[in-house]
């Protein structure tokens, strides 16, 4: 198998895997995951059926924020491997017709970069004004305070501004203090970004996953936060501007995709995104921070589909290296597991893109992590814990990841939670995903129009798909009552979540608490024609 360049609108119900290299699988044996480590396991990701993979960044950084502060954008970072490991990635991945995106970070770099440290040197060093550099109240000193009164982004409630004593003033930062925000005020900047962006085109990525990309927009005179109003300090109406001259990049390399980190909580502030020249898909944070309840995600479905013109345009996700894992976040009373693999047979079911994240597939919960092994103060440990390949009574302590002592701790669920294990187990959570990833594939890729979402009776989901050839209903009891649902006559079962059902109907499912099915009605031929 390889890719077809023919596909230009591949991501179409495709479904793209997010790949945290320090945890995916370590090569080398020093207990941080690497490229050569990715390549070695894209056959079990083949095996799953997806359609591409989107890899966290891997480029030369200091790690403050483990890799979100870039220092060379166009290098990788010796801890995953080297330049020439990432062709081969991109090369082995194509071979078996998986698709690559990398992550990129256009709105800040590392502190350490040659242009922030350039920049530190005097006030009028030319690449001084790649960042934001401003005095406050008092020019020259710190005691006075920043410019103004923004926020970063984490930790909580710390302010946007560090002071600098070499160059006498204050820069911003978005995120931590070692992530200075570049000036897109300055056309240079959008210059030289872009010619990072070419530089992983040419060597063969299928796109971009864009960090915090409505950061990329503030207001240009730098005022003060208000309440009860919009921040200035990102989702700006200069942003779309840039997002434009973004896209006019990808667009000379047919076939490629931009989805962006548009990280907002309302939904009709993603509409702008998704013109057509400008972001193809944005991250939906409303939808991935709802309840597994049925109500309330219907609405936000109903809402969207509402507001998009395009159904196809959505990028639907639960979990990534942020967030925390579906099985803990739902697991208000022991059903963890068994709502995360509704949450699963949902993505399957949606209109848009699916974005799975490293794990999901072995309904992972999220990882203690013992005081004294915390790498990240900002709590996202638990779930960037490595992935368990194999039985650690089998492989030993490091669970196929590692033959060495890894950055984190494995899941103690290991033995029984484990790639290997769940394989050859028909009734596992990773073969679960598997059919439901086939299913997606070989039924919904030709679906027509939005899906439709409603509650037919309380506490159940039902998400309707129309393809050429019939009808799909999934049917998802977010209940922990039984229910009756009506179906169409004649649908029959296509897959559920209890492994021992076998049939629906006829005209209607008696679901189970916290159960799932998926069911298909085809067409007659005379309703063909």
């Amino acid at each position: 198998m390889s890719i077809s360049t023919s596909s230009r609108n591949w991501w179409e119900q495709a479904v793209v895997y997010q790949i945290y290299p320090r945890s995916f699988a370590d090569s080398d044996g020093d207990g941080v995951g690497d490229l050569r480590g990715v390549v070695s396991r894209l056959d079990h990701l083949s095996r799953l059926g997806v359609d591409a993979i989107w890899l966290s960044p891997i480029f030369e950084s200091p790690m403050a924020d483990f890799g979100y502060d870039i220092s060379d954008h166009c290098r990788v970072d010796p801890l995953f491997g080297g330049d020439d490991d990432a062709r081969l990635l991109i090369e082995e991945a194509h071979r078996r017709g998986i698709r690559v995106l990398f992550d990129l970070v256009l709105g800040h770099t590392s502190d350490r970069h040659r242009w922030f440290q350039a920049s530190r040197q005097d006030r009028t060093n030319p690449y001084r004004d790649f960042y934001v550099w401003r005095d406050g109240p008092t020019p020259g000193r710190a005691d006075g305070g920043p410019p103004n009164n923004w926020e970063a982004g984490f930790p909580a409630g710390a302010r946007a501004w560090t002071f600098d004593d070499l160059s006498g003033q204050w820069y911003l930062h978005s995120h931590l203090p070692q992530q200075p925000d570049l000036n897109w005020e300055n056309p240079i900047v959008a210059d030289e970004q872009e010619r990072v962006l070419r530089f992983w085109l040419d060597a063969g990525i299928d796109g971009v996953r864009l960090d915090s990309i409505n950061r990329l927009g503030k207001d240009p005179l730098l005022r003060d936060n208000a309440p009860g109003l919009p921040l200035r300090q990102q989702d700006w109406p200069n942003l779309h501007e840039r997002l434009v001259r973004v896209r006019s990049v990808l667009d000379k390399y047919p076939g490629t995709l931009a989805v962006g980190e548009v990280w907002l909580f309302d939904q009709q502030l993603l509409v702008p995104y998704l013109s057509d020249d400008e972001l193809h898909l944005a991250h939906n944070f409303v939808f991935a921070r709802a309840d597994a309840d049925a109500t309330g995600l219907a609405a936000i479905l109903s809402e969207f589909g509402d507001l998009v013109p395009d159904p196809g345009r959505a990028a639907w996700f639960v979990s990534n290296h942020d967030e925390p894992r579906p099985r803990s976040r739902f697991d208000r009373d022991g059903y963890g597991l068994q709502r995360a693999e509704l949450i699963a047979m949902l993505l399957a079911s949606l209109r848009g893109t699916t974005f799975l994240y490293q794990g999901e597939e072995l309904g992972l919960a999220d990882t203690p992590i013992p005081p004294d092994r915390v790498v990240d103060l900002n709590g996202r440990d638990p779930q960037r814990t490595p992935m368990p390949w194999r039985a650690p009574s089998v492989s030993g302590p490091g669970a196929g990841f590692t033959t060495g002592r890894p950055w984190l701790p494995i899941t103690p669920d290991a033995e029984a939670m484990n790639v290997e294990s769940q394989r050859t187990d028909a009734r596992s959570t990773l073969n679960l995903y598997r059919r439901l990833i086939g299913i997606r594939r070989d039924r919904l890729r030709a679906v027509t129009g939005r899906h439709l979402a409603d509650v037919p009776v309380e506490g159940v989901l039902r998400v309707v798909n129309q393809v050429p050839a019939g009808r799909y209903e999934t049917l998802l009891n977010f209940g922990v009552e039984g229910a009756v649902v009506p179906i169409p006559d004649g649908a029959r079962l296509l897959i559920g979540t209890d492994r021992d059902r076998r049939d629906v109907g006829p005209g209607r499912v008696e679901l189970g608490g916290l159960e799932g099915v998926m069911v298909e009605h085809r067409y007659s031929e005379v309703h063909e024609r």
